[in-house]
């Protein structure tokens, strides 16, 4: 069984950390307990050069970093944590464009098994708007048409919507999106055979809806810096390469793949609706008796992706569509930490506790999902320990996102905080 998290961000995306270069991943993803790692924005030319020099090919379609680039990090990974790290040629791509009188943002996922194959995306590309402003470019192409470069470049080449309810950018988005992912691929929909959830909603809300029977759900963390690797995931049980990847995702049975590792929906910026600028936080119902409208400012809120999802399904709560994956929802160790101290999860105290956690007992997903909490609790105390458990058994109060802020989550009461810092302490 292996970790895969696709779609990440290299520094040459805007809003990105500048450790987001492949030591750093490298390094983010032994910590986190991540097998494969996409390479982001391998369109372009400066990251597909870095790519070119850091990298050497591994299994087939996956590389790895070199031995004189990966030396520079090894004494950085705790040794309890160490392990192999592969990637995969991966990028995000922008489409704004017109279509059916509407003007369309869609971000879509594309990957190649091979840097041929990646280069003859990235010049088709280039010749069709700047690639070289950011690593996430923003072109006037249809979807439909970047599926059509993609399919040409490589038999193993493949597209997945992006964060597919996302409200400003994706295919199912409230604001720029459609209200059917064939609207937006046409004749080439056959060819997409996956979507992603996104950090704001899970496998069970896109399982309401008949048009996506026949897709897979993947997930993936998204991260902009390497600490926010592995928040979400998808996890496979089959042939360790590029084409086991493509086949588990693209066949018939989808043999191989396991399931996914999910945000709780509701941690996610756009679960719920709202106006960020107002502080104001609404359900859905809320956002129908206000007539859409912020109840302070009187503008028009964002209508989230639960909103969203409920005008677009056409099955109740709780039914599961035929291609139906086990998913597993998470809350990351260092937030965990952080409600159990009572501080900000940047605070060098949660990095203390949080790196001391990895070299006595493991790698994050390890500690999240399978480590006995008798061990951790011997190793990190008793509140930390019933933290987990609480997050393995979804058991936790989040106050939802919205309009682009993360929602906040909820573990202890403040009465369970009281001698948990000195107990973090001891440990």
């Amino acid at each position: 069984m292996f970790y895969v998290d696709s779609h990440i961000h290299s520094h040459y995306s805007r809003a990105t950390s500048k450790r987001c270069n492949l030591e750093g991943l490298a390094l983010w993803a032994q910590i986190k307990g991540i097998q494969v790692v996409g390479t982001g924005d391998f369109v372009h030319p400066g990251w597909l050069k870095e790519i070119k020099t850091k990298l050497e090919p591994a299994e087939e379609g996956f590389f790895k970093l070199k031995p004189e680039y990966l030396k520079n990090i090894e004494q950085d990974v705790p040794p309890a944590c160490r392990g192999e790290v592969r990637f995969m040629l991966s990028a995000e791509i922008a489409n704004i464009y017109k279509r059916l009188d509407k003007v369309r943002k869609v971000h879509n996922l594309i990957f190649a098994p091979s840097i041929e194959a990646a280069e003859n995306i990235q010049a088709k590309l280039d010749a069709i708007g700047n690639i070289k402003a950011d690593g996430r470019p923003i072109l006037g192409l249809d979807s439909r048409n970047l599926l059509e470069i993609v399919l040409e470049s490589d038999k193993l080449s493949y597209l997945v919507p992006a964060h597919i309810w996302t409200p400003w950018f994706s295919v199912l988005g409230s604001k720029g999106g459609f209200d059917s992912i064939k609207d937006c691929y046409d004749d080439l929909t056959s060819h997409v055979f996956a979507m992603e959830t996104g950090l704001s909603s899970d496998p069970i809300m896109n399982w309401r809806l008949s048009q996506l029977d026949d897709y897979v759900m993947i997930s993936n963390s998204d991260a902009h810096s390497p600490q926010k690797l592995g928040r979400e995931l998808t996890i496979y049980d089959g042939e360790f390469s590029y084409p086991g990847i493509y086949k588990s995702l693209s066949s018939k049975n989808n043999k191989g793949l396991v399931g996914t590792v999910e945000f709780f929906p509701e941690e996610g910026k756009y679960h719920y609706d709202g106006h960020r600028a107002c502080k104001t936080r609404l359900h859905p119902k809320e956002t129908i008796d206000n007539n859409g409208l912020c109840p302070h400012c009187g503008k028009p809120v964002t209508v989230g992706v639960m909103a969203r999802v409920e005008e677009l399904a056409d099955h109740e709560e709780g039914r599961k569509s035929p291609k139906a994956r086990p998913y597993y929802s998470l809350i990351p160790l260092a937030e965990i930490i952080a409600e159990a101290r009572g501080v900000g999860v940047n605070t060098k105290s949660v990095n203390t506790f949080f790196m001391n956690m990895l070299n006595k007992l493991g790698n994050e997903m390890a500690i999240l999902r399978d480590i006995p909490l008798s061990e951790i609790e011997k190793t990190s105390g008793s509140l930390i320990a019933e933290g987990i458990k609480r997050v393995r058994e979804g058991n936790v109060q989040i106050a939802a996102g919205y309009d682009g802020e993360y929602g906040t989550v909820k573990i202890f009461s403040p009465e369970e905080r009281v001698g948990a810092k000195e107990q973090m302490m001891l440990f």
